[in-house]
């Protein structure tokens, strides 16, 4: 039995170094202004970064760098126009929507119930929030609403790379707004429903889509033609990247467009961003009165119309930052040196302090690995080590449980492989586990004709112990194939 389990470990180990995580790395491709390239990659460190578009605004002018690859099937060299993914960085547009509206007679103190009329909250504290308010994340609005579905959503994303908003258009924003309670308003607390909210006030008092008053006011007039919000069924921008995880995860694209207002369903490209930056620095750009900082956000940080000014040591940064499955984006500025810079990446590592550093302001630590994924990279690989043990060392085994606990062994093993912390662990910790379950699966086959099939009187429950881990295992491989 010795013998069987440990060649079987490492005949299984090996062979499971070949599909054990592939978490991304920089690749050598470079496109773009060959000086700003070498600046990035010295900024990007070693981790965690697949490709990066990178525009740098200086002196009246924009430069643009790419270093490494759109991933993907058929990955290619990024570039500045090559499209991510923008997240929240269309917060701070939104905000700039309100300012310019402003400037044409719509007061920010208005309620939102009173541009969305036809909307029941039930709670009157979420309809007389302000329109001010649900942009500088002052309503006291939740960032989401919590629901059984999207607490299952929740778990897709983190396990399967699924989009955990599930392509929610406008009415179902809007019914998640009606159904969420105001708590500490008057304090700044990030808030994607708050914002969402704000961008389809805005669309209703002009009488169109969010979309078309984005583009009409904002987009068109600098000139950003390859900034799109996408409807559920269009087709991603030719060319883009393709998101994932740390991990190596690859990730669903998120078609929130109901959400757009905060970022839902928005592409861009570095090329596009930088003109947005060049236009709020230099106070051109519509609704650049958005970047004024308002209201007190601690820690040194204050808040516009949805953009952030925060204080580091002697300097002053104006910025956003966006994040959704896959995808990191950053753009700031410091106005007193005239710089600015965007950041784009396809995958979950945050660019913030590869966007400060190329402003000349030190990034604060990094945090360090998430508790959670480092968890299971370290612990659910090695599921078969109770079976292992049994194997060896318990009399009363029966076949049901052999089954089941190998199912269980398999189940948490595919679970493990894209949740884990696959940047911070090594990926053969990951073909460890599989030839520890490996192992365990022999020793117990070595036993398996002396085996009683149940320890205990069979019944009708006795068949849930391998039905149970038999469907989820199935039903995981159907989320990640489709």
């Amino acid at each position: 039995m010795k013998r069987a389990a440990a060649l079987a470990a490492l005949v299984v180990a090996a062979l499971a170094l070949f599909p054990a995580p592939s978490p991304p790395a920089l690749g050598e491709a470079t496109t773009g202004d060959p000086a700003l390239a070498k600046l990035v990659r010295s900024a990007a460190g070693e981790g965690g970064y697949r490709g990066l578009s990178v525009a740098l605004v200086e002196d009246g002018r924009i430069r643009h760098a790419g270093v490494g690859d759109t991933g993907g099937p058929d990955p290619r060299p990024v570039d500045e126009h090559t499209s991510y993914e923008l997240g929240s960085i269309a917060k701070p547009m939104t905000g700039m929507l309100l300012a310019s509206l402003a400037g044409e007679g719509l007061s920010p103190g208005t309620p939102v119930r009173d541009k969305l009329p036809g909307v029941r909250f039930s709670d009157p504290a979420v309809g007389s929030a302000t329109l001010a308010e649900l942009s500088s994340h002052r309503a006291g609005v939740p960032s989401v609403r919590v629901t059984p579905l999207s607490f299952l959503r929740s778990y897709l994303y983190v396990f399967a790379g699924q989009d955990p908003y599930g392509a929610a258009g406008t009415r179902s924003m809007l019914d998640d707004a009606a159904a969420v309670s105001a708590e500490g308003r008057g304090e700044v607390a990030y808030s994607n429903l708050g914002v969402a909210l704000l961008g389809q006030a805005l669309a209703e008092h002009a009488g169109t889509g969010y979309e078309d008053l984005l583009r009409g006011r904002i987009l068109a007039p600098l000139g950003m033609d390859s900034t799109v919000v996408l409807g559920p069924d269009e087709p991603l921008p030719a060319g883009h990247a393709h998101g994932e995880e740390k991990n190596g995860l690859p990730m669903e694209p998120w078609r929130d467009h109901g959400h757009a207002g905060a970022g839902g369903a928005v592409w861009s490209t570095s090329h596009d961003v930088a003109r947005l930056v060049q236009g709020v620095m230099a106070g051109s750009a519509p609704g650049a009165d958005a970047a004024t900082p308002r209201f007190d956000a601690g820690r040194d940080e204050r808040i516009g119309y949805g953009w952030f000014t925060t204080r580091h040591g002697e300097r002053e940064i104006t910025w956003h930052n966006g994040g959704t499955g896959g995808f990191r984006t950053y753009a700031g500025f410091d106005r007193a040196s005239g710089r600015g810079v965007v950041v784009m990446g396809n995958t979950g590592t945050p660019v913030d302090g590869v966007g400060l550093r190329l402003l000349g302001v030190e990034a604060p630590d990094d945090d360090g690995p998430e508790i959670r994924p480092l968890v299971f990279a370290l612990t659910f690989p090695f599921a078969g080590l109770g079976l292992l043990y049994s194997a060896f060392r318990t009399p009363g085994l029966d076949r049901v449980s052999v089954v089941s606990r190998v199912l269980y062994g398999m189940l948490f093993l595919g679970l493990g492989h894209t949740a884990g912390a696959w940047g911070v662990v090594p990926p053969f910790v990951w073909a460890l586990g599989a030839g520890v379950l490996g192992a365990a699966t022999a020793a117990a086959l070595t036993r398996w004709p002396g085996l009683p099939l149940s320890a205990k009187p069979v019944r009708w429950h006795t068949w849930l112990s391998p039905a149970i881990p038999a469907a989820l295992l199935i039903g995981f491989t159907v989320v990640l194939v489709t």
